[in-house]
């Protein structure tokens, strides 16, 4: 199957890293290399690019659609090694940074990768294969309040708890293998009212289960500051967020990179000692446009994110 993704503010992501020819990029979800392809264009030949990612197949398809181009290092990691990366490269700054949060399309229409809940699958979600442990693994050995807590907190579904209690209960019967059983157990969770008008019932504890299989907002949340101070001044990182909790994070650790003084607000001048590392260059998220929600339907939760490092 070939990697297929469309890249989701595509130009406004460009535009955002006002890539410099001569920079050096760092892309820590290279997927499809959509996003990647334009920074290389823009790019000369003293300029550098590097593409991250842990999925084999984005490394392989990126890998040939980036081959015209010199300046190109691909890595196999998860962005959340990128200084490390980095550094054993002998690179310490960089000029811009982005990530794309979202799952490929690629992965979500690959059926035996199981992040769908389309197709009869064994329950995968995997970004990086290597792993050992499947979502298959968290919807047969999580305790139900562990189940509770993660569709609760990452698929913020307010059926959380019969959601839970229905799994366990199906699994004492048999072990859970596949998307289909799981999500026809997610159905008889769900009243039928709520699933004629609430989209489809099992959306929600899919993204939750493959956001606690992949820690997903552990790494975003241990990341980000490491991330800043790879910026050289001036540098920018661009981050597209798909889920409210994800855009969260960004939007606090953004604000705390660009205001970190922890002095009470009535004292005349700060005494902390903590310095601004950059300013926040979107106070409101950038969001898709009308025509691009209408020919991309993945796109309509998407929400752009951009920070200057200012030493």
């Amino acid at each position: 199957m070939e990697f297929k993704h469309k890249s989701v503010l595509l130009n406004e992501t460009i535009d955002g890293l006002r890539v410099k020819p001569d920079g050096i990029y760092v892309d820590g979800t290279l997927g499809g290399a959509g996003h990647a392809t334009e920074v290389c264009k823009k790019l000369s030949a003293k300029g550098r690019f590097i593409g991250i990612d842990q999925d084999q197949d984005a490394i392989i398809a990126a890998s040939e659609r980036l081959s015209a181009f010199n300046q190109v290092t691909i890595i196999r990691s998860n962005y959340c090694y990128m200084a490390d990366e980095l550094r054993s490269r002998g690179i310490e700054k960089v000029d811009g940074i982005l990530l794309d949060l979202g799952v490929s399309s690629y992965q979500l229409d690959n059926e035996e990768r199981g992040f769908s809940y389309r197709y009869d699958s064994p329950l995968d979600m995997r970004m990086d294969r290597r792993q050992s442990r499947t979502a298959g693994d968290i919807v047969n050995g999580y305790e139900e309040r562990e189940l509770y807590r993660i569709i609760r907190d990452y698929g913020e579904d307010k059926f959380a708890k019969n959601i839970a209690k229905h799994i366990v209960a199906a699994r004492e019967q048999a072990p859970i293998r596949t998307t289909g059983e799981l999500t026809e157990i997610i159905r008889g969770a769900i009243p039928m009212k709520i699933q004629a008008t609430g989209g489809h019932p099992a959306k929600r504890t899919f993204q939750a289960i493959r956001i606690e299989l992949n820690r997903e907002l552990d790494v975003l949340r241990d990341s980000l500051d490491g991330m800043i101070d790879l910026l050289d001044d001036g540098g920018r990182i661009c981050i597209i967020t798909f889920h409210s909790l994800e855009d969260r994070i960004v939007k606090t650790i953004f604000r705390k990179n660009e205001n970190p003084c922890t002095c009470p607000p009535d004292f005349p001048v700060c005494v902390c000692g903590k310095k601004s590392k950059g300013k926040v260059i979107t106070r409101k998220p950038i969001l898709p446009g009308k025509e691009e929600m209408e020919e991309n339907p993945r796109s309509k939760s998407a929400k752009l994110r951009i920070f200057e490092r200012k030493m």
